[in-house]
């Protein structure tokens, strides 16, 4: 029973709480974990990115945050805390290829990948 869940949290502009919009898909990955019965999720990674503006080293910091609040959300939610991974990406590795100093909604995200064995 293998279903392996991606999907993409978006962040307002300088933010790293969550929307409505983003609890709701966090709320649906889970509901969609959960109900294959009997899988449980054996690893769960999550990438928090920013857009190009701001300076680097905050964006390093505001993409972390943005990972701990996906993380929290999903512990929250009943995912084990011990199987989630965290990376800050930063403004390192852009959906949405643009030059530096500029506001992307694309850009903004945590990226969760749920392994489910």
């Amino acid at each position: 029973a293998g279903l392996n869940q991606n999907f993409v949290v978006y962040f307002e502009w300088d933010k790293a709480d969550l929307t409505s919009q983003a609890a709701a898909v966090i709320d649906q990955a889970v509901a969609n974990i959960t109900a294959g019965a009997g899988c449980a999720p054996s690893a769960v990674s999550i990438a928090g990115h920013t857009d190009t503006s701001g300076a680097s080293a905050y964006n390093a910091k505001l993409s972390q945050r943005r990972a701990d609040i996906v993380s929290s959300a999903l512990v929250s939610r009943g995912v084990d805390a011990t199987l989630i991974t965290e990376t800050a990406k930063g403004e390192t590795d852009l959906a949405k290829a643009t030059r530096d100093g500029v506001r992307e909604p694309l850009n903004r995200r945590s990226v969760v990948e749920i392994t489910v064995q």
